[in-house]
């Protein structure tokens, strides 16, 4: 079923290709209906061998089905950059095809400006689709899985499948569904308005509400010099980065979910203390007055780091050390649960600071019981411990993957190597020093390329639908 929606993503590309100018006979035309044909046929296959399986999905299954989806939707995604003359390699369209399924922006072809429209629109398309995620689409249009939907929807989406009133969650998957073509419309029509033509404006739209960050401009979005586009760009990142549920509920008239949901509230506070804080930076480091140019600047970047979309106005590696220490901790926090963002998310942030200043009181006061409370409910012991664990074993995997990076890549600086791995595992897209915001990842091995590509996997499905599939125990038949 996954590979059949990556079928019909590739088919639209070809034919918008075609319709855009691009002969039947041109390499990326040809590497379309390479794609098509090889996607179909592995769709065969996987259904004749899987026909008499039962139609039963539980944890174990559905975190392998999730993990081994990204990874295959990653490979035959790469098909069309690997057929046609990018003058990349495999590695190179393997990153690329990760970065647009995982709404990362990275990317590993200097010259992707100057890549035929088809391959332009699936690079766009690409993050669209994973915006939401493939196994959220295809949850909310098959009905036959029953409480297997369930489990598939609650680990591959960051929220909670309790998020929703109604009792199937393909209803909750379709709402979800409804919202996301809605703000793409919105996005889309405001884009045009302001000056974007067809083209621009549709991967454009693609490409902010997934908080994706690719661009058909070789300067991102520094390259239409148009304020209003830019201020439309931190509207629409910034609902995106917003829990899609919190803001249903909000369109319904559910005006008290306004002072209930602690992560929202925490997410844009951070979001406005940092914004001034750049902007200060900016002034300091410009000496002139604040104003709308300095405020702009300051929010597009908060915006687009925090929300880990990645588009950029300015070389922000230029900037004060200070501020560059401001983008690195927001680019850890990511946005909230629920959305398009990267990152740790809000609520795990806010959940394990309480737990810390818990932790300090009862160093002092052994015995007294502190309930924590998150968006209206009592959190259990099981699930606090579960988000420390999960910023543990995040910042583990940071490190060791830091330690490959270094070994791969000797002759990177710290602050390359440190770029690469938060950029990639984080969903951020640009980073700093080697990998900045004016720069790209083509310069990297092919290995190292390839591992990334596994990094940015591994963090938009928040680890374990991957981790499992490395753990023997995964495999084994119990009785």
């Amino acid at each position: 079923m996954v590979l059949l929606a990556l079928t019909g993503g590739f088919f639209a590309c070809a034919t918008a290709g075609m319709l855009l100018g691009e002969s039947v006979a041109s390499d990326s035309i040809q590497a379309f209906l390479v794609t098509i044909g090889t996607a179909l046929g592995l769709a065969a296959i996987f259904h004749i061998l899987g026909r008499k399986g039962e139609a039963k999905l539980f944890r174990r299954e559905a975190l392998c089905a999730i993990g081994l989806s990204w990874i295959l939707a990653t490979l035959v995604g790469a098909l069309p950059y690997a057929l046609t003359e990018t003058g990349g390699s495999w590695a190179d369209a393997i990153f690329e095809s990760a970065s647009g399924l995982t709404t990362t922006g990275a990317t590993a072809y200097s010259n992707f400006y100057e890549f035929p429209k088809s391959l332009l629109l699936w690079r766009s398309l690409s993050q669209w689709i994973g915006g939401l995620g493939v196994v959220v689409f295809f949850v909310a249009i098959l009905s036959s899985l029953g409480a297997g939907a369930k489990i598939l929807f609650s680990n591959e989406s960051s929220g909670a499948s309790s998020d929703f009133d109604q009792g199937r969650i393909q209803s909750g998957a379709f709402q979800l569904l409804i919202f996301y073509l809605g703000v793409s419309v919105a996005c889309l029509s405001a884009y045009k308005l302001a000056g974007m033509n067809w083209f621009q404006a549709v991967n454009h739209m693609m490409t902010t509400v997934s908080t994706g960050g690719f661009s058909t401009e070789a300067m991102s979005m520094e390259q239409f010099q148009s304020p209003l586009i830019e201020w439309i760009a931190i509207f629409f990142m910034i609902v995106c980065g917003t829990t899609f549920v919190w803001l249903i509920r909000l369109l319904r008239g559910q005006t008290h979910v306004i002072r209930k949901n602690n992560e929202a509230y925490w997410f844009f506070i951070i979001l406005i203390v940092t914004t001034l804080l750049l902007m200060l930076f900016l002034v300091d480091q410009t000496g002139s007055l604040p104003g709308h140019d300095s405020l702009r600047t300051a929010a597009f970047q908060a915006v687009s780091i925090m929300t880990t979309t990645g588009y950029s106005t300015t070389d922000f590696a230029q900037w004060l050390p200070p501020a560059q220490m401001v983008l690195l901790l927001i680019m850890f926090v990511g946005g909230c649960s629920g959305s398009t963002s990267g990152g740790v998310k809000v609520v795990r942030i806010v959940i394990a600071v309480r737990a810390a200043m818990r932790s300090i009181i009862h160093a002092f006061r052994p015995n007294v019981t502190i309930p924590m409370r998150m968006s209206g409910q009592t959190l259990g012991e099981r699930a606090i411990h579960s988000v420390v664990l999960f910023i543990i074993l995040m910042t583990a995997i940071q490190l060791s993957a830091m330690l490959f990076v270094a070994g791969s890549e000797p002759e990177l600086s710290f602050a390359g190597v440190f770029s690469c791995v938060q950029a990639t595992l984080f969903n951020i897209g640009p980073g700093f020093a080697e990998v900045g915001p004016a720069e790209n990842f083509q310069f990297l091995r092919s290995s190292t390329k390839v591992f990334l590509a596994l990094l940015m996997i591994l963090g938009r499905l928040e680890l374990y639908a991957v981790l499992v599939l490395f753990i023997p125990a995964t495999w084994k038949r119990f009785s």
